[in-house]
């Protein structure tokens, strides 16, 4: 996948994107941030710039047949150490890549070697992994990816040039998975709420259960915005209760229902306090906030936003569903 396809990280791409241009690409990089926002492909996007056949400006093609066989895993020149389902990644896994690095690259310009969960490396892999990034090999670039850089050695860190990738807007992740994934917008945008800025932990996510989640969460939201006391306001937990046969499925639908209330609290919050749209995690849902905007205010939105905070903590802890649902109707 070329930097153009890569959706989000503009800063980083960028800085990718010109040092290959010019050719002061470092030989260690370490690419660093959440899970599931995208490292994984930038790497690959790496390989691919420093390798296409017919680059355009800055970046790969994405469709010559070098940048198909690195999209593919399949070409000789692109090294991938990745760990295992289970356990870490051990010394057996890194040599091979190590030992390939000493020899010209079989038929690309650059040998490119990506560590995925570089931090699941045992220290006697690592060791012999630090041993080729104090002296980088010639036409070789090291590609570190993980998520706990502060679990790597300090040495290794040191070596690498090191790239932090954020979290996407809500907006990115929502497109990503009606581009790439052919989800429905209104499914897309209710999973993106709650993904935290990571299309990885979107796609795991169910879309038709998110979307029902995120309607009775807005219509708990309106009831206890038209409430005139607290005993109106149990009116509210009746729509978020999901009626499920076992407790352990009513939780988990609940547990889903307030995650998904609190995303709308924090964006009626910033609402209240003039933030654009732009950084709204429920963006579709602009006019729907604004309406209940001037029912909540900024204070009361952000007071019932840490009662759902602790009612997600108390369905952790098995407390009854009913209960934890009337106690939040009424604090919110």
């Amino acid at each position: 996948m070329p930097f153009s396809e890569v959706i989000g990280h503009a800063r980083p791409l960028g800085l990718l994107s010109r040092s290959i241009a010019r050719g002061t690409l470092p030989p260690s990089l370490l690419l660093t941030g959440p899970e599931g926002v995208g490292k994984r492909l930038v790497a690959q996007a790496v390989a691919q710039a420093l390798n296409c056949l017919s680059p355009r400006g800055h970046d790969a093609c994405g469709h010559c047949a070098a940048c198909r066989r690195i999209a593919r895993g399949t070409y000789p020149d692109v090294l991938v150490i990745e760990p295992p389902d289970v356990g870490a990644t051990k010394i057996e896994f890194v040599r091979p890549a190590i030992a390939a690095t000493a020899y010209t690259p079989f038929e690309g310009r650059c040998r490119v070697v990506i560590v995925d969960e570089a931090d699941r490396l045992t220290d006697e892999a690592a060791n012999a992994l630090l041993k080729s990034l104090e002296e980088p090999p010639a036409a070789s670039v090291f590609v570190l990816v993980t998520s706990r850089p502060e679990i790597l050695l300090p040495t290794i860190r040191s070596r690498c040039s090191r790239l932090r990738f954020g979290r996407l807007a809500a907006a990115d992740v929502a497109r990503f998975l009606i581009e790439r994934h052919g989800h429905d917008p209104e499914d897309a945008h209710a999973i993106a709420a709650v993904a935290d800025g990571s299309p990885g932990r979107a796609l795991e996510a169910g879309s038709r259960a998110y979307r029902e989640a995120r309607s009775a969460a807005l219509t708990a939201l309106r009831t206890a915005a038209s409430a005139s006391s607290p005993k109106a306001r149990l009116q509210a937990a009746a729509g978020l209760t999901a009626g499920k046969p076992s407790s352990a499925g009513e939780r988990d639908e609940l547990t889903t229902r307030i995650t998904m209330l609190a995303s709308l609290l924090r964006d009626l919050a910033l609402v209240s306090n003039g933030g654009a749209a732009g950084d709204l995690a429920n963006g579709d849902l602009a006019a729907d906030l604004e309406e209940l905007g001037a029912s909540f205010g900024s204070e009361r939105a952000l007071r019932a936003f840490a009662s759902a905070d602790r009612a997600v903590a108390a369905l952790r802890r098995n407390a009854s569903p009913k209960v934890v649902a009337d106690w939040l109707s009424v604090h919110i």
